[in-house]
């Protein structure tokens, strides 16, 4: 990946679950469009998780790292000198929760950055939000009575649950982000690829992602829904995947497959 811009940069440590994309892939994705230095550390060495564990999972910590108040649950994004200066140096800034941290960079990294202001950032935040909603309730397709619990041991309520995300819940969150890239079409230069602004930002990148993960737990719903919203899964989702440091990445072994994360295939959860 080539330098940002700037020189200042901090090299970022991700701190997430190691072998699946999960929540860690939006905060990935945008890294990579930005194409600015990071290091995933549970998928880099053999004693990166132990560190994750130790930093995001300790029920017992009363801080996670330098000093930074203890951390819920990965993802946390490490930024090495971003908590300012101490007897040691700067230390470093641990920041968790995904949209958090998707505001923080988009702050930082000006590649994805949109224009309009104040006013551009929160309506990024706004669509990232949104998109984290309906990353949470298909999350919920195959666990929807308890997390700690087998998907076997809740078939019959993900059955149902499936059913209204499929046929209630995707199609009212695809209008929306197919109004907002309409919206943007008329009235903020997105020329239909790229939902705020006339230029990628991690608006694009978390909705590219549900997307993506949507078209592998419900690949005949969403091969079905393709004739409602051509343009969002068409062109939007296709321009996405060609921009510069994404497209790089994406063909890259850095690209964690899907697997028993977030978005999982169940071929009874999908349409039959």
């Amino acid at each position: 990946m080539s330098q940002p811009s700037s020189a200042t940069l901090p090299h970022y440590e991700l701190l997430y679950h190691p072998g699946n994309p999960g929540r860690g892939e939006f905060i990935r994705l945008a890294l990579e469009a930005a194409q600015v230095p990071y290091t995933d550390v549970s998928n880099s060495s053999k004693e990166g998780y132990a560190l994750v564990q130790q930093t995001c999972m300790s029920p017992q910590n009363l801080s996670s790292s330098d000093g930074n108040p203890p951390v819920f649950a990965p993802p946390a994004l490490r930024i090495p000198g971003g908590g300012g200066q101490s007897e040691g140096g700067g230390r470093a800034l641990v920041i968790a929760q995904t949209p958090n941290i998707l505001w923080y960079l988009g702050e930082k990294l000006e590649v994805l950055a949109p224009g309009g202001g104040e006013a551009g950032r929160y309506h990024v935040q706004q669509v990232v939000l949104t998109a984290l909603d309906l990353n949470n309730e298909v999350h919920d397709t195959h666990h929807p009575v308890a997390v700690g619990k087998y998907y076997e041991e809740q078939r019959e309520e993900a059955l149902k649950k499936a059913q209204d995300v499929r046929e209630t819940r995707i199609p009212k969150y695809l209008s929306y982000f197919d109004r907002v890239r309409q919206h943007n079409e008329r009235d903020g230069g997105g020329k239909g690829t790229y939902l705020v602004g006339s230029k990628l930002s991690t608006a694009d990148t978390t909705v590219w992602q549900v997307l993506d993960g949507l078209m592998f737990a419900f690949p005949k719903e969403m091969e079905a829904r393709k004739k409602e919203f051509p343009e969002l899964l068409g062109t939007f989702y296709g321009n996405v995947k060609e921009e510069g440091g994404l497209k790089e990445y994406l063909s890259s072994k850095r690209r964690l497959p899907y697997s028993m994360g977030v978005f999982r295939y169940y071929k009874e959860l999908d349409r039959q």
